[in-house]
């Protein structure tokens, strides 16, 4: 038998009295934790939720996900996380397509839940999380999380599952099409989290870890709550990412490992009052997108630690490759595969790229690959062309073997014939000393097909024109790379990682 909730059970045996969860001034210990996981999964087994059944949670970083993700575990269903921004239309999508028979939502996110739960009638139980545990009221026809914990036998034995089971459905961005749920068993997300643990970062009990990427996202699942646990460590909970709380987490309770998205990097690098906050990080990493040099350097430098940058998708548990601390890092790079994974590069007809530093399509093989999109055998075909997952990414890779992304597949632009990488270009743009944000997108054009763009935002007391920041560029670019419209904005937009979006630029 391997089931993910194992991860949970194994620290409860060791450490029942130590915090496993901090959020504000309260605290959940092992046992707790536990305990309440425990009842949840009584508690869906009470309401006929059977094992093999699929449960979508909706909740931001409280403990109720933790509590509830293992629950499902322990009672040998599937977890179908959902981002807590979805709009009512979107959420009604996801329960449907996933075949959820349950939804656990938060109170603040309820009404649009409430009314996409209202359409599927598949999805036969709304329990709803509320902060305050001595509130037990629901709406009708609904249930409370805590009397249902509460009034509800523990799971003593969870019911056996394989490792080639379902554990997570986890929904991609959706940035081609609709989301498509790709299904992660327990042995993939087990031995992710354990090379995390493990491999990655030397994780102990020892390891306090500031949660503020969401807990619904796979970088956030596995790198920080599941790892983390699987230790004997805590987790520090930040429902919502800003500077200064997450500063003020990192001091008042000893953080010593930060993973972030590089748009938070930057924003504790450039906190008016950062330098205030005297933090002691062991440990630090980085995904979800490139993370600029510049921003890298300069964070290892104030705060003396050794950011590691690294790759994955949703579709790869998420972790594929990384830099690891017993080698020297290449900032810039996403490092090299992780154990067990091979990589290679592919070009447009799927004819494997050997040469050194000639851009490719990232594939990839081994135990953290998903085994397929839910209900989806077209999609599964497409991305498993030659036993492969074709990732969508384009990367080159050094002569040491360190692979570096150029972007994204889909937003390659192609202007007059010539493929750019709008990665070099923010590279750049990164190293002008008014950029704060910058993200480059292709626009139509009349002769050159496409044209180069820059949206950016500007420092807080820098100013620029557009034609100054083109100047700039086209001194460092080769003549069809630089951007010849730029437009300056108050802030870009991002997801709820922190990863600027693109799609909404265009």
């Amino acid at each position: 038998m391997l089931n993910l909730a194992t991860l949970l059970s194994e620290s409860v045996k060791k450490h029942p009295t130590k915090a496993a969860l901090v959020i504000g001034d309260a605290q959940v210990t092992y046992g707790e934790l536990g305990a309440f996981a425990a009842r949840f999964g009584g508690g869906l087994a009470k309401l006929g939720v059977t094992p093999g059944k699929h449960v979508a949670l909706m909740l931001p970083n409280v403990p109720h996900f933790t509590m509830a993700y293992f629950g499902t575990h322990m009672a040998g269903g599937a977890v179908v996380p959902l981002n807590v921004l979805l709009a009512t239309d979107e959420i009604a999508y996801h329960l449907e397509d996933s075949d959820a028979v349950a939804l656990v939502v938060w109170e603040g996110f309820l009404e649009q839940a409430q009314a996409a739960f209202n359409r599927v009638d598949t999805c036969q139980h709304l329990i709803v999380a509320k902060a305050d545990r001595s509130d037990l009221s629901a709406p009708a026809g609904a249930h409370n999380m805590t009397a249902l914990i509460g009034g509800s036998e523990p799971v003593v034995d969870p019911p056996n599952r394989m490792p080639d089971d379902t554990a997570v459905i986890l929904y991609t961005s959706g940035t081609t099409g609709r989301p498509k749920g790709a299904e992660l068993t327990h042995f993939n997300m087990f031995f992710n989290a354990l090379y995390a643990q493990r491999f990655l970062m030397d994780m102990t009990p020892e390891t306090t870890a500031l949660a503020t990427l969401p807990l619904f996202h796979s970088f956030g699942q596995t790198v920080i709550q599941n790892a983390v646990l699987a230790a004997g460590g805590t987790v520090v909970l930040l429902p919502r990412f800003d500077p200064k709380s997450a500063l003020e987490l990192m001091v008042g309770h000893g953080v010593n490992l930060f993973a972030g998205v590089p748009t938070m990097y930057f924003a504790l690098l450039h906190y008016p009052d950062a330098d205030s906050y005297q933090l002691d990080l062991q440990y630090c990493v980085s995904g979800g997108s490139a993370m600029p040099v510049e921003v890298m350097n300069a964070f290892d430098a104030k705060y003396g630690v050794n950011i590691l940058e690294g790759y994955g998708l949703s579709e790869t548990s998420p972790v594929a490759s990384f830099n690891v601390l017993d080698v020297p890092k290449k900032p810039g790079s996403i490092g090299l595969p992780i154990w067990g994974v091979e990589f290679k590069l592919v070009d447009a007809e799927d004819n494997t790229v050997t040469e050194a530093g000639a851009p490719g399509e990232i594939c990839i093989k081994g135990h953290n690959v998903m085994k397929g999109y839910y209900k989806k055998p077209e999609a599964n075909e497409a991305a498993f062309k030659g036993g492969w997952f074709h990732t969508g990414d384009i990367a080159t890779r050094d002569d040491e073997g360190y692979y570096f992304i150029v972007d994204r597949k889909k937003d390659m632009i192609i202007r007059g014939g010539y493929n750019v990488y709008p990665r070099e270009i923010e590279e750049v743009l990164y190293g002008h000393p008014a950029v704060a944000e910058a993200a480059v997108i292709g626009v139509p054009h009349e002769s050159h097909g496409e044209e180069v763009k820059a949206v950016i935002a500007l420092k807080a007391g820098h100013s620029t024109e557009p034609a100054a920041v083109i100047a700039y560029c086209k001194d460092k670019l080769a003549a069809y790379k630089y951007p010849r419209v730029v437009e300056i904005i108050a802030e870009l937009p991002k997801g709820p990682t922190g990863k600027i979006l693109k799609r909404e630029l265009r």
